[in-house]
């Protein structure tokens, strides 16, 4: 499965040699499990197992809570009211799946910052990051789908919203929001097409994040040097390199199991912290709601797609140019959109020669920036569009594509980056031991160190 030298599963046994010859899935087990991996990793190579454990855990959560669910217009509010109430565990089963939508987003948005950060969106691993890209805008789908299900207020009227973007594009957006809906409005048809492909899209993520699992595990893994395994031979690689069993799988357990309590702490102790008590009201479509609001993991991008009003000059040079076929509302939609795709076209708009931003030392103040202001768009899309904040969502929108478009390229022609470790073993060396012992293996770390 991976290019780095290793030692491959060999069966012994009559039985596993028969098994092996017609379908070599321990094999591949094997070779998954003991994959060879850097041995310098930090903490933030904790995500895939928790992203892993979110992605099942809705699976399984969801499956039950269909059980009871009726996907009608008249009875889909009560139906949940009905889990909440009477189903037997049915309360835990719903917190657990609301807020594991949360913790899933928590996961994913560190890990693609620790991937922006380290670099591991570099070449060989173009592939893995535009998968991973096509997951997380899945995930947003199934979330926004998933929002939709309970039909309190919030529900209605952010699909109401969200689906209103779509009807922005210039010729086909009225007949793709018709489709969409399944009709001039949001109503019954809107709600079992939502159903339906909430239910459906999570098997696909999880398709997605086999192959995922299965590209990086066939370039190797990056690591926090940017540094690749040697791979002349078995030795040299494994003098840089651990077996992933047991070494990493029992660090990425330990940390699950200290994520898990402060998430079954959120679970039983403020299970709707997060929530909007709007969708505690059932959806009616009479009243709208003073402030619409989508759920916190797509607040950045809300607030990109509020931010270019028509009295924003790229706006009104845009309608000019495209004689009014480009206004304010299909800008907003076009930058929204716009700022996952230069965020998935990273690969081959960082120029820099350097993979790990840890030798970047002008990339490291830009970075934090990007950082910084992916907090403050969170907070502008929560707030409402007038007074100073559409002003705050348009700086912050601003820089985000300057970081990708301007920024990342130019760092690559003026940047001198400082010079990274030879191998993953000096690295290794240099944090936690600096001479091998008689067996070959690296010397404990001295208290000093």
């Amino acid at each position: 499965m991976s290019g780095i030298p290793h030692d491959h599963y060999e069966p012994k046994t009559g039985g596993e040699k028969w098994i092996h010859s017609r379908l070599p899935i321990v094999g591949l087990i094997y070779d998954t499990i003991m994959i060879p991996t850097p041995k310098n990793l930090n903490w933030m190579w904790i995500w895939g197992i928790v992203l892993m454990f979110c992605l099942i855990l809705q699976i399984v959560t969801g499956i039950v809570l269909v059980m009871h669910y009726v996907p009608h217009v008249d009875m889909a509010f009560a139906s949940v009211e009905h889990i909440m109430r009477n189903v037997n565990g049915g309360h835990m089963l719903r917190y657990l799946h609301m807020n594991g939508a949360s913790l899933f987003f928590v996961a994913v948005y560190l890990h693609i910052f620790r991937n922006l950060y380290y670099g591991s969106y570099k070449a060989p691993r173009e592939i893995t990051w535009i998968i991973g890209m096509l997951i997380y805008l899945l995930m947003m789908a199934t979330a926004f789908m998933g929002y939709v299900l309970p039909w309190g207020q919030m529900s209605f009227w952010g699909a109401t919203v969200i689906t209103g973007l779509f009807g922005a594009i210039p010729f086909v957006g009225d007949a793709l929001q018709t489709w969409l809906l399944g009709g001039p409005a949001v109503d019954n048809a809107t709600l079992t097409r939502f159903f339906s492909l909430h239910y459906l899209l999570p098997f696909v993520i999880l398709g997605l994040s086999i192959v995922h699992v299965w590209a990086f595990h066939t370039t190797g893994n990056n690591n926090p040097t940017g540094v690749e395994v040697r791979r002349t031979s078995k030795e040299e690689a494994e003098r840089d390199t651990l077996p992933f069993w047991p070494y990493f799988v029992i660090k990425d357990l330990f940390a699950l199991a200290v994520i898990m309590v402060v998430f079954f702490a959120v679970v039983g102790f403020m299970p709707n912290y997060l929530g909007h008590p709007d969708n505690y009201i059932e959806a009616n479509p009479l009243v709208t709601p003073s402030h619409i609001v989508p759920e916190w993991y797509f607040l950045p991008f809300y607030a990109i797609l509020r931010a270019f009003t028509p009295d924003v000059w790229v706006v009104m040079f845009a309608s000019w140019i495209t004689g009014g076929i480009i206004d304010a509302a299909f800008f907003g939609v076009l930058a929204m959109f716009g700022a996952i795709a230069v965020m998935a076209l990273a690969p081959w708009l960082d120029t820099s020669s350097v993979r790990s931003g840890r030798y970047r030392p002008m990339f490291k103040w830009w970075f934090w920036l990007f950082i910084v202001n992916f907090v403050v768009l969170t907070w502008v899309g929560a707030m409402p569009a007038e007074g100073i904040y559409p002003i705050i969502a348009l700086i912050g929108s601003a820089y985000w594509f300057a970081y990708f478009l301007v920024i990342l390229p130019l760092l690559g022609v003026i940047e001198k980056p400082t010079a990274p470790p030879a191998t993953i073993e000096d690295d290794f060396k240099a944090h936690y031991g600096k001479a091998d012992s008689a067996d070959g293996s690296a010397a404990a770390p001295t208290p000093a160190e």
